[in-house]
């Protein structure tokens, strides 16, 4: 990304750009996801708005250290919902809203968030493996040297790194969210092009992602052979969004998809998380985006608004 001039955003504007995130991530079709289209895995698309809502006021809460923020978001969360929606989005958004935050006038959001990103001390790792823990994503296993079912030896980021090859979300934070920043802008500004319409982007960056990694959702659940033939599957749906026809002529290839993938029990949640923060990164990128409006809820039924939010007492060690 390039450089660019920034004033630090006020809390409101970075909570709206989270909710926003979050409405666009429902809005959007993902085939084998759950959306205001298609509810899936037993969740419904009213979860990750109350999700959202949730877990927002934690997340930019200025007097908070980043690991609680993580910890409080899931807690509310948590509460809001009783079920995981939302660890890879709040692990993803939490730095880049504290970086959003944090930077100095002239500093990158990337150099921002590496910043954001090395102040992990044990302490704060600790509230992230405590986050972890409450949200009980499937098939996390176990780690010989950083088991997030213990108490941390050493600071996330040397976790995130020893976990990185096998978890794209671990990935973001040993590469500098490299994945979000840099092919994922890409993509999303492609996929704007062609649609003019985010949600419709973010379906094809869905789709990019799916088509490019193995979804590790996928793999701890399922197998890497199971997430090779999601990844060629996807390869398909993308090549006929892209391949110059109408958004109407593909539906039926996304539909199929979603029927095949949810019938499985297959959820390629990783790749949905990727897609949440590609387009906040993205709108935390824009000069002084706080003064340019943009609202994803005009597509969402009323009941999908957001509740108030869910207090959450610090936790304890």
């Amino acid at each position: 990304m390039t450089a660019r001039l920034h004033s630090r955003p006020c809390g409101a504007a970075l909570a709206d750009a989270f909710r926003a995130a979050c409405e666009l991530d429902v809005l959007a079709f993902k085939p084998g996801n759950v959306s205001i289209h298609s509810p899936g895995h037993d969740m419904h698309a009213e979860d990750f708005i109350a999700s959202a809502g949730a877990a927002v006021p934690h997340l930019v809460d200025p007097a908070l250290a980043l690991g609680e923020r993580i910890y409080r978001a899931i807690a509310a969360t948590r509460q809001a919902v009783g079920c995981n929606t939302n660890l890879g989005i709040v692990l993803l958004a939490a730095p880049l809203l504290h970086a959003a935050q944090h930077r100095t006038d002239g500093q990158t959001l990337a150099d921002a968030l590496q910043c954001s990103l090395g102040g992990f001390d044990l302490e704060q790792t600790d509230r992230v493996y405590r986050a972890i823990r409450l949200a009980a994503p499937g098939g996390l296993g176990k780690s010989p040297r950083h088991d997030v079912q213990n108490a941390p030896n050493a600071p996330l980021m040397t976790a995130m790194r020893e976990a990185s090859r096998r978890d794209c979300i671990a990935r973001q934070y040993a590469t500098g969210f490299a994945d979000l920043l840099d092919a994922g802008a890409a993509a999303l500004a492609r996929a704007r092009e062609r649609w003019g319409d985010d949600a419709r982007a973010m379906t094809e960056l869905f789709l990019d992602f799916l088509a490019n990694r193995a979804d590790s959702h996928i793999v701890r659940r399922h197998g890497a052979a199971a997430a090779e033939g999601v990844r060629q599957h996807a390869r398909q749906c993308l090549d006929e969004l892209t391949g110059g026809g109408t958004w109407e002529a593909a539906q039926d290839a996304l539909d199929a998809m979603d029927r095949t993938l949810k019938s499985a029990g297959i959820n390629p949640g990783t790749s949905a998380d990727l897609c949440v923060g590609t387009w906040l990164a993205d709108r935390l990128d824009t000069p002084a985006f706080e003064t340019i409006p943009f609202s994803a809820t005009h597509g969402l039924p009323a009941k999908h608004s957001a509740p108030t939010a869910v207090p959450i007492r610090p936790s304890q060690r």
